[in-house]
């Protein structure tokens, strides 16, 4: 007997594109990391959130072969895993409000079995470092090192200029011509830039 998890994988998964149903193209991959950057606005997750479902879709989209039409369930799935693993529970979206809110195009039933297939193929490993995560060590050790940085920002402080770097990496992130870059040197050379125009001798 075939299992219900196996079927789903001739469904999302396929290994020979046609005419008809062509692979994501990596403009199809941006697009829905967009989408996904504006549904952050729509529901209050963390940063991290965000970062960590782009780090998993990516990393799905490049071990499979998946349909364009289903890309939106894919990326909900992603999203959703992601906000289970950084979330607190109260802060969780509610499935099903998600699902409809975010007009993804699939059932909380098709993202629960969509997840389940991303976990088995990632091996139940989602906690790989981002490049969030890569930039907040930098921006500590950037204002740790230069505590002259503090007086070219009179207008923020340390996590107001974090958060504004932040927000600029995730729309980095939805770009696929940087995905041939590891998260740390993005998170690098976005900070390096930053700091190119406040500190001449950087």
């Amino acid at each position: 007997a075939v299992s219900r998890e196996a079927q789903m994988w001739k469904v999302y998964i396929h290994k020979t594109p046609t005419n008809q149903d062509t692979a994501i193209s990596p403009e199809q991959r941006d697009e829905v990391i967009q989408w996904l950057v504006d549904l952050k606005r729509q529901y209050p997750v963390y940063p991290e959130t965000l970062a960590l479902a782009v780090s998993i879709l990516d990393r799905f989209l490049a071990s499979v072969k998946a349909r364009p039409k289903y890309l939106r369930c894919i990326a909900i799935s992603c999203f959703f895993l992601a906000a289970k693993t950084v979330e607190e529970d109260e802060r969780i979206p509610v499935l099903k409000d998600l699902t409809s809110g975010s007009l993804c195009g699939c059932s909380p039933a098709e993202v629960l079995r969509m997840e389940r297939i991303i976990l088995d193929k990632l091996n139940w490993d989602l906690h790989t470092a981002t490049s969030l995560d890569f930039l907040h060590i930098f921006h500590a050790m950037a204002m740790t090192a230069s505590p002259q940085l503090l007086d070219r920002m009179p207008d923020m402080n340390p996590s107001q200029h974090v958060a504004q770097l932040t927000t600029q990496l995730l729309q980095v992130m939805a770009s696929h011509q940087l995905l041939q870059f590891k998260g740390s040197m993005l998170a690098l050379a976005l900070l390096s830039l930053d700091m190119e125009n406040m500190l001449p001798d950087w």
